[in-house]
């Protein structure tokens, strides 16, 4: 059988040729491109040559290439356009990668040249990126077990492909409990409240079921609208519940015992290798350094935020009571929260929405990206997608081509849910060429209806934004070698340009530029945009205890894994200190946190608030400056294109001068 994924990508930029592709190509292209990274480290470790950082740490910095594209093209499919046979395959392939993936961490062979180059660097006369490269090569061989026994290495390599097995499950049943959830309505009155645009959404939704009225789903764009504006309390309840209860049904698709199984085998993973819980060993290779470190700075900012969140909800429940409500509820939150943001800025989502229109904001998100580092965008019809509301872009740098550019912005049966940004390739030098980066940013906005382009709420806004950081993190990489480039940094430093890029949404100067409605081209009023520079903290108390609750949930997890007995007991215990509302034993957040059970967050989510550290000092450097000023950007511009070659607090401080300041975000948050 000919497969197009053994071959030279005879496409635009190499790009994935998506056409081609077929799902039975997948597993046996893995088969075949183990083998051939198998043999590539066969030629390092059998090369009778006396070892170098050349022909060791760089050869294997270049190795699997082929395999690493493969890898990008099917998992990002697992995550954006997946189905039962492409589920059923990544089972398959995941364990064999898990294992090809110890083997190499493994082979003493290998690690002895490694050790060996590691000890000799200072006759090598290495560069920044080199000693870098080195220096992580030799980390994650050890991180990997490759200084264990024979017997540890073999339990090492077993629990690793358990993990990666468990985890695709969890992530599996979320979505499976996702698609299967819909409320049918039938009388509209049960939808008092709902702006028309988002019932014409439900009445489209009930029309791909073949069904009369309305359907709700648990999709983003369907569940948060109906309870910010629902009026009928019960079906609130009722919506919630069904969100809430996720994976935590006693079903086929219960993630309790699978929550149990991971952090067991993450805790026994980081034993083996010395670390007393798995949290010590992923906070190691982080910028906060230990457990205390960050259970320190969440409780620290709880303490500061848990007044003004006190004092939010006391707000939403003289509302409440106003319409009889005596004890509030977490499903009447967003309903509540809503009507005082309306009361207090005069705006609302719904109103909002018209001057959103989404192929404005990703023409202002471009704009930005060209008037701060001088990129362009070139929509492109060649490149080849893996679904046909995928749009492709060409981006280019004085003419020159920089990175190609993936965007799906729709919820489907096939997509998780969330945003995200990933890569198929990424940027890496290797014989004189600098091969560049194909980026993708995926998203879940509401879908334009018959009559109505997709119109955004201001937080969509915000998560097109962010996740556009991440994007030009990748874009703009110029390293050396793939693994060290574009977004392959230390994970506490990965949230900055995305957290940075979001900050922009809220200044008027820019605001005015592509905030115009999409029938009239009328600019949204400045009493409206002020308003919403305005409104950039409303809840801002809450939202950062909900925050700091899912990071102490984290942290609890993955430095307690022998205490986790009932998964409900166990995450209102650990968050009790962040809740504002009476918890509901029906429901759990833990069984749904695909975050830290399917991602890569595990031990990491304080990395958000971290994070905001760091994006509310870089931005404050910005406005202090001009927003656009062009001598910050460019040296902005170096701590993006520098990706993992530098410590990050070293790359921070040549871009600021200083150390980020956790005022600087007190400041923003609170205003104190």
């Amino acid at each position: 059988m000919q497969n197009p994924l053994l071959e030279n990508f005879n496409t635009k930029h190499r790009s994935a040729p998506f056409n081609e592709i077929k799902e039975e190509h997948f597993l046996p292209a893995f088969q075949e491109l183990i083998k051939i990274s198998e043999k590539e480290i066969d030629d390092i470790v059998e090369n009778n040559e006396e070892p170098s950082f050349e022909n060791v740490i760089e050869a294997l910095a270049y190795s699997g290439e082929k395999l690493d594209v493969v890898s990008s093209i099917f998992f990002n499919l697992n995550s954006a356009e997946t189905n039962d046979e492409i589920q059923k395959i990544a089972q398959e392939v995941s364990p064999l990668l898990t294992e090809f993936s110890a083997k190499i961490s493994q082979n003493e062979k290998l690690f002895s040249k490694i050790k060996k180059v590691y000890e000799e660097q200072q006759k090598y006369q290495l560069n920044e990126e080199q000693q870098m490269l080195l220096s992580e090569t030799y980390k994650g061989f050890v991180r990997s077990g490759a200084l264990l026994n024979e017997t540890d290495k073999e339990k090492f390599k077993e629990i690793s492909i358990e993990l990666s097995k468990k985890s695709l499950l969890f992530g599996q049943n979320v979505l499976a409990e996702t698609n299967n959830y819909f409320k049918h309505i039938t009388d509209e009155k049960d939808l008092a409240g709902i702006p028309e645009a988002i019932l014409q959404q439900y009445r489209e939704d009930a029309k791909e079921r073949n069904l009369e009225g309305f359907v709700v789903t648990l999709q983003y764009p369907s569940y948060i609208p109906f309870m910010t504006y629902a009026e009928n309390r019960e079906l609130r309840k009722e919506l919630a519940l069904a969100n809430g209860k996720k994976s935590f049904s006693n079903n086929e698709f219960d993630n309790q015992n699978l929550i149990k199984e991971i952090i067991t085998l993450k805790q026994e993973k980081a034993q083996l290798l010395g670390y007393k819980n798995y949290a010590e060993y992923v906070l190691e290779e982080r910028m906060a350094k230990s457990p205390d470190q960050v259970t320190s700075f969440l409780n620290e900012l709880l303490e500061k935020a848990r007044p003004y969140a006190e004092k939010e909800i006391e707000e939403l429940k003289t509302l409440a009571k106003a319409d009889g409500i005596e004890e509030m509820q977490s499903y009447d939150h967003t309903f509540y929260a809503e009507k005082l943001r309306k009361q207090k800025f005069d705006i609302d989502d719904e109103e909002l929405k018209p001057y959103f229109q989404l192929e404005k904001v990703q023409e202002a998100v471009f704009g930005l990206a060209k008037k701060l580092f001088g990129l362009d965008f070139v929509e492109s019809t060649e490149i080849q997608k893996y679904h046909e509301e995928v749009k492709t872009y060409e981006i280019f740098e004085d003419g020159v081509f920089k990175a190609l550019l993936y965007v799906d912005y729709f919820p489907r049966k096939g997509k998780r849910a969330g945003a995200w940004m990933t890569s198929f390739k990424n940027q890496f030098r290797k014989n004189g060429e600098n091969s560049r980066p194909h980026i993708s940013v995926v998203c879940n906005f509401s879908k334009p209806t018959s009559d109505t382009p997709s119109l955004l709420t201001f937080q969509e806004v915000t998560t097109l934004f962010h996740e556009f950081g991440h994007a030009l993190h990748g874009v703009l990489a110029d390293t050396t070698y793939p693994n060290l480039s574009g977004t392959s940094v230390k994970w506490d430093f990965v949230e900055l340009p995305s957290q940075f890029l979001e900050n922009f949404c809220y200044e008027p100067e820019f605001l005015r530029t592509f905030a115009k409605h999409y029938k009239t081209g009328e600019v949204l009023p400045d009493e409206k945009i002020q308003k919403i520079s305005d409104s950039k903290n409303f809840m801002e108390g809450y939202q950062t205890l909900r925050q700091l609750g899912f990071g102490l949930l984290d942290m609890a997890y993955h430095s307690n894994a022998d205490k986790v007995g009932d998964i409900k007991t166990f995450e209102t215990e650990e968050t009790k200190a962040t809740n504002l509302y009476p918890s509901n034993p029906e429901t759990a957040m833990s069984t749904s946190f695909s975050h830290i059970f399917q991602g890569g967050y595990s031990a990491g989510y304080y990395s958000y608030k971290w994070a905001e550290v760091l994006d509310a000092d870089a931005f404050q450097y910005f406005k202090e400056n001009g927003i656009f000023n062009p001598e910050i950007a460019a040296k902005y511009k170096v701590l993006l294109s520098s990706g993992g070659t530098k410590d990050p607090m070293e790359l921070y401080k040549n871009f600021r001068g200083s150390e980020p300041k956790v005022e600087s975000l007190l400041k923003r948050a609170f205003g104190s």
